[in-house]
């Protein structure tokens, strides 16, 4: 299975990744990527860029180093509601959207409460990814999670970042979400979750998950950018 994108990136302009959107490109070009996806936390995160960055990411380039370069958000889901922290406003303008739990955001539940913010997230229009539902820090449901991203159309991450020290114990969680999106037929994305260019395009880990899982490759939208595209709201329309 050869991957040509990167869903999940971030940027010095996040507060605490330590790489520029030319240094991440030019590391995809060199990779063989064929396009990345810069996706900063939004501003409930600290450090992260106010809402005028996210209007402006017009100024970035479609094609740096030959890389195909997608601007978008990974937004902070704030409560139960899904609420997310930045408005339609900016989201509208995103080529993708990904929203997820964080601590500093998002203080957390019980199953019930947690299931209920990624799911009310999942209605979101704007919203095309869930990142990261494995996180152990947030149990949730996770056939629920898994029924709900395919009543909705909307994308599930297998998070490689996760596993590189930021969200121990996600591996079986990781896996068991891919098997359930094997049986319901949920896309999954891979990100790096780069905050530092050496690790744009490292899916090793989550590689492992989904051959584990044997989720065909159909269902992994990595492999082609018209999969990927046709699964973003900004581009269905394109693309159909």
């Amino acid at each position: 299975m050869k991957f040509v994108l990167d869903t999940h990136s971030h940027t010095i302009a996040g507060g605490h990744a330590y790489s520029t959107v030319m240094e991440i490109a030019k590391m995809a070009s060199d990779k063989g990527l064929e396009l990345i996806c810069i996706t900063e936390h939004g501003p409930a995160m600290p450090g992260g860029p106010h809402e005028y960055y996210f209007g402006n990411l017009r100024v970035i380039p479609d094609i740096i180093y030959g890389v195909r370069i997608l601007k978008g958000i990974e937004a902070n889901i704030l409560g139960y509601d899904g609420k997310l922290d930045i408005s339609e406003r900016y989201l509208e303008k995103m080529d993708v959207v990904i929203a997820s739990l964080h601590e500093v955001c998002y203080p957390g539940g019980g199953v019930e409460e947690n299931t209920e913010a990624l799911i009310n997230a999942l209605q979101n229009p704007y919203v095309d990814i869930i990142a990261h539902p494995g996180n152990p820090r947030y149990p949730i449901d996770q056939e629920e999670v898994v029924k709900a991203a395919k009543k909705y159309g909307k994308m599930l991450e297998i998070n490689n970042g996760t596993f590189m020290g930021s969200r121990k114990g996600s591996y079986e969680n990781c896996l068991n979400i891919a098997r359930l999106a094997k049986k319901y037929g949920v896309m999954l994305s891979i990100g790096s979750d780069a905050h530092i260019a050496f690790d744009i395009g490292r899916f090793d880990k989550a590689y492992e998950i989904i051959k584990e899982a044997e989720v065909p490759e159909d269902l992994i939208v990595n492999t082609s950018v018209e999969k990927f595209k046709g699964c973003l709201r900004k581009f269905k329309n394109e693309i159909e």
